[in-house]
């Protein structure tokens, strides 16, 4: 199959329609087209739907030459015409192409002269969803005002991020689920809303990812407890991860049926979110039905694919490994694509001490890769309650594991905007539990590197007197360290000493000082 920068790949899967009566039967086709017409003249950005912020990301983190390539065009507005005139229906706009035809469109389809190929597509299904158990949002306030969200937070220490500044401020994180219900009291707080600054809905084509009319009843469930993970903030109840975080919304899965489309959805909301400029992708959904564990060798999968082309222009993803279980056989695997993805971060499921989830999907890829490759909680995850303004619920499933750790790397984005995919990659792995204590990853393929910890990542080669991380100890580390002269009385959570207190002796104090001044300039 021609490779994607010199040719479009139209996607989409076989669609289960009842067709009109007395009509010839539908399907969806997967249509690849041959190479797009070049302009002329070099690609500028307004050939493109790119934002400014898109550019400016690429431009610091895309490892393909260039700001652009042939993919960034739109398909001729002539090839869609000529496909819609065989009687074709257009599934999905974007810069890939599906469309659902009978077999005589499909054959005048196969002969006009810019398609390359045409592929029948296969059965899909969403990762299955996890249940929702109420929770009491009064209950088991936790320490730093938390509330019910504060073990699986410190868990991989995203309170110390929060402690030294990093909310997530400046990061925009897109979102690939079912649909979001925004009415919680925790995403309407004065001193920090929910802040969306784009959003889509590509199962009904329109500009609203809310409960709308005919959406299943459970439509929405999903992405909003993901969303919840990052953005609540109800001090005493629940505070997200990244709570300060701006984000892109896509809503890409049909809830009640298992239909083909959804794989069309995802590649098109990944390249919404992509355009839009968000820094970092994360999606709780995965598809394995109709793909052998053979395929899953990180350039098969068409959500697979995507990925990688997402990753290649310096958008961070992330996905969930899974929920179909492990065992000790590494010639078997159960995880989902778009997990094998090459620089995607797959995600698996970890208990509240540490240990692994039971059914925390395992690897590794076809072509033997670690996967997953990190953890965080996954059982009794609070998230918000998906469909009343108040309260909160506990959810299980790599799909809850997921944004927790999204959440965690937009406060490892903030602190080090000098981290790419590739850097991103390498601090949450080199400092997760399992590679610190072992040197290596689980020869299972079951945990990958282990439990992440945030603040260890960022706090990847810089010396311990860099205190607000910025690759320098100056005179923002003094005044920080003068500021909290004295003995220690708010302590990191992660270490049991203020974050100031270099020497880890309780006070701030003139040894401190001290390692501030010898470290000058580093």
């Amino acid at each position: 199959m021609v490779s994607l920068p010199l040719a479009v790949a139209v996607l989409s899967f076989l669609l289960d329609s009842a067709p009109l009566q007395g009509s010839q039967p539908t399907q969806a086709m997967w249509v690849e087209l041959s190479a797009k017409d070049l302009p002329s003249r070099t690609i500028v950005a307004s050939d493109t739907v790119l934002t400014e912020r898109a550019l400016t990301r690429r431009a610091a983190h895309r490892t393909l030459s260039g700001l652009f390539d042939v993919r960034d065009l739109p398909i001729a507005e002539s090839r869609v015409r000529a496909i819609v005139a065989t009687g074709a229906t257009v599934r999905t706009q974007s810069r890939w192409l599906n469309v659902e035809a009978n077999d005589a469109e499909i054959l005048a389809i196969s002969h006009l002269p810019f398609v390359q190929s045409i592929t029948p597509l296969h059965h899909s299904r969403p990762l299955p969803s996890a249940e929702e158990i109420p929770l009491a949002s009064e209950a088991g306030v936790a320490a730093y005002d938390y509330g019910l969200t504060g073990p699986q937070l410190l868990q991989i220490d995203v309170p110390s991020m929060h402690m030294r500044g990093f909310h997530g401020q400046g990061i925009v994180i897109g979102i690939l689920d079912t649909g979001f219900n925004r009415v919680h009291e925790a995403f309407h707080s004065v001193e920090h809303p929910l802040d969306v600054i784009a959003e889509w809905d590509f199962v009904s084509n329109d500009a609203n990812t809310a409960i709308e009319d005919g959406d299943d009843p459970n439509q929405h469930k999903h992405g909003t407890w993901i969303l919840g993970t990052m953005a609540a903030f109800l001090p005493g109840s629940a505070i997200g991860a990244a709570y300060q975080a701006q984000f892109v919304l896509a809503k890409t899965e049909v809830y009640a049926t298992e239909t083909i489309i959804e794989e069309d959805y995802y590649v098109a909301g990944l390249e919404f979110i992509e355009a839009q400029g968000a820094d970092l992708a994360t999606s709780s959904l995965g598809y394995i039905d109709w793909y052998t564990p053979a395929m899953l060798d990180g350039l098969t999968a068409i959500t697979t694919r995507g990925v990688n082309i997402a990753t290649a222009n310096g958008l961070v993803c992330l996905t969930a490994a899974g929920n179909a279980g492990h065992d000790a056989d590494t010639a078997t695997w159960s995880m989902i694509a778009p997990a094998d993805a090459l620089d995607v971060i797959s995600c698996g499921a970890a208990n509240e001490d540490g240990s692994t989830a039971g059914f925390s999907s395992d690897g590794p890829s076809a072509d033997g890769r670690v996967k997953p490759e990190v953890l965080a909680r996954g059982v009794a995850v609070v998230s918000v309650n998906s469909t009343q303004t108040t309260g909160l619920s506990a959810v299980s499933g790599t799909s809850l594991s997921t944004p927790l750790i999204a959440g965690a790397t937009a406060l490892l984005m903030q602190s080090r905007s000098d981290l790419g995919v590739g850097g991103v990659r390498g601090a949450l792995f080199s400092t997760a539990s399992d590679f610190v204590a072992n040197g290596t990853t689980d020869p299972l393929f079951v945990r990958g590197y282990g439990v992440i910890s945030a603040l260890d990542a960022a706090r990847t080669n810089r010396v311990d007197a860099d205190l607000n991380l910025d690759g320098i100890v100056d005179a923002a580390d003094l005044a920080s360290m003068l500021a909290s002269w004295g003995p220690c009385t708010m302590p990191d959570p992660a270490t049991g000493f203020c974050i100031a207190d270099i020497d880890s002796d309780g006070v701030v104090s003139g040894s401190d000082l001290g390692i501030i001044l010898g470290s000058w300039g580093l």
